[in-house]
């Protein structure tokens, strides 16, 4: 079984990819190891038993560590892309085409430290957010500058441009009155 988790279509390439700093746990693993402290400090006062609680704590931190590990973000030149999930997985993919509107923010660490969240506005869809990520001025703006490609791109070749130019001046010239048509 492959750890492939996107799939790629004809000429799509990879563009930026990224996941949320470690940082992103610490609140977990903070948690865990107050839950640690006071598991060890209720069984030396307490009751030995309570030295189960050290397993909690450990559990929490890990988890935490693990569900920042197990994300990524992908842009690619067809589609964003996020998964998550520790246990499961969830992959969520949205088209260049449909994105509305992109931004960034950073608090003052985020500023400080070079990191922030990308936020993504997708037409007719929950929005999709990029968190914790570096340097995400750069991110945001190479999302933009695809979407604005994607937008100047006109669909059909010149040849089936010039095919439908034909037949719409056939259907002016059959609906016009005695067969004139206006230029």
């Amino acid at each position: 079984m492959s750890d492939r988790w996107w799939f790629q279509s004809d000429g799509e390439r990879v563009v930026w990819e990224g996941s949320p700093r470690l940082s992103a746990a610490l609140p977990d693993v903070v948690v865990g190891s107050v839950v640690c402290v006071l598991a060890l400090g209720g069984a030396v006062v307490v009751d030995a038993r309570l030295l189960a609680g050290v397993l909690l704590g450990v559990g929490i931190g890990g988890w935490g560590v693990l569900r920042v590990r197990r994300t990524q973000y992908l842009l690619t030149t067809h589609a964003v892309w996020a998964k998550r999930g520790v246990l499961g997985r969830t992959v969520r993919r949205v088209r260049v085409e449909k994105i509305q509107n992109t931004a960034f923010s950073q608090s003052p660490t985020g500023s400080i430290f070079g990191y922030g969240t990308v936020s993504v506005e997708v037409a007719g869809g929950r929005d999709l957010e990029f968190r914790r990520v570096d340097d995400p001025k750069a991110v945001q703006t190479t999302l933009s500058e695809h979407r604005a490609r994607d937008e100047r791109t006109v669909p059909g070749s010149p040849d089936q441009w010039r095919s439908v130019l034909e037949l719409v001046r056939e259907i002016r010239a059959a609906v016009a009155p005695g067969g004139e048509t206006e230029t």
